[in-house]
């Protein structure tokens, strides 16, 4: 498992390399196959191709495992940083977020025909490459996915505790746009309109809309505007990130962020984006695969607690559809996204085992 974790993690893969995305893709078709799977390639036209590998099982329907190869971390990061592992943990750029998840579904799918057993149903495992940038490419296929399927496992990594994930908050992205009117900040100011200016008052009024006792948070988090320190801006942008836990707050603050109305007298406002990721809801569906989730573990002779996340996943997609999915399955660490990312190396085989007793139970929704 260290032996394919380190390889993995050894790669650079950002979700804008579609090249090297397409490579590392087109290996691990080869490793599944040699997994007992049918292996399929599906290309994207901007982004690395997607995976799709399929595993006989039981009659009576499907499940849906959901895991992705790209990373946050540009060209050149493995190389700055280099995989090691250190008093028990695994470091390195995507050990947690999330190669260590997709090691675990390869040794997961190898130990089930070592053992004797299958699948209670049909399994078919997605392995994209643009999920860190909002699934584009991916979506439609993880959907339709979905639709044909009883359960849905995510590879996410699981909270630095271990707990499984039946809840996450939607993800929307926009990009503001002011526009105001140019003018020599000297000579003649008074005939200018500040579109740093108005952008100013529409930051301020897009934070004031966060409220934390329902979960809602917008931030601003990238600015940029004018041309000169002796020019009145004529233009101003900003991209924003909203997060929210249900579809019914969703819909509640999607027009007071997206009809935003000028303060600066001659100043135009334009909105544009809307909603990536629709709230991954608690629901009834995702907490009976919890339950099951805590029966395979005891049985394993550990516990497993339940979490919510303010990050999106793929999984949002198939619990919004109504499908049950439990998230979480992947790695046990800390840091995703950050220079400190490790995994705990003593959680990797038993998360295996989790996931692999998960496929193999009869008990999963018909």
């Amino acid at each position: 498992m260290l032996a394919m974790l380190e390889e993995l993690v050894s790669r650079d893969t950002p979700a804008s390399s579609k090249t090297a995305l397409d490579e590392l893709v087109d290996e691990m078709a080869e490793v599944l196959s040699s997994a007992a799977a049918v292996a399929e390639v599906i290309p994207r036209s901007k982004v690395g191709n997607v995976l799709r590998a399929t595993w006989a099982g039981g009659p009576g329907g499907q499940i849906l495992v959901l895991g992705h190869l790209d990373t946050v971390w540009p060209m050149g990061e493995v190389e700055r940083r280099q995989f090691r592992t250190q008093n028990g943990f695994a470091y390195g750029p995507g050990v947690l977020d999330m190669k260590a998840g997709v090691v675990q579904l390869v040794f997961a799918l190898r130990g089930v025909p070592a053992l004797g057993v299958e699948p209670s149903k049909r399994v078919v495992c997605l392995l994209t490459c643009d999920e860190e940038i909002g699934s584009p490419e991916s979506r439609e296929i993880i959907e339709a996915e979905a639709r044909r399927s009883q359960a849905v496992f995510v590879l996410e990594p699981a909270t630095p505790d271990g707990a499984l994930k039946t809840s996450r908050k939607g993800w929307g992205l926009y990009h503001l746009t002011a526009t105001g009117r140019a003018a020599h900040a000297g000579a003649n100011p008074e005939l200018g309109v500040s579109a740093i200016e108005e952008l100013a008052h529409q930051v301020t009024g897009l934070h004031a809309l966060t409220d934390f006792e329902l979960g809602t948070t917008i931030n601003v988090g990238v600015i940029s505007g004018g041309t000169r320190p002796n020019v009145i801006a004529e233009r101003a942008e900003a991209e924003v990130d909203l997060r929210v836990k249900t579809l019914a707050e969703a819909e509640r603050i999607r027009p007071l962020l997206e009809n935003r109305v000028p303060h600066l007298p001659g100043a135009r406002v334009k909105v544009a984006g809307g909603l990536n990721r629709p709230p991954m809801e608690r629901t009834s569906g995702n907490v009976a695969l919890f339950r099951r989730a805590v029966l395979a573990a005891q049985g394993l002779g550990f516990t497993l607690g339940e979490a919510s996340s303010g990050a999106a996943s793929d999984g949002n997609f198939s619990t919004a559809l109504g499908i049950p999915t439990l998230d979480g399955l992947g790695a046990v660490g800390s840091g995703p996204h950050a220079v400190y990312e490790h995994i705990e190396i003593s959680s990797i085989p038993q998360r295996a085992s989790l996931l692999a007793c998960l496929l193999t139970d009869p008990g999963l929704p018909a």
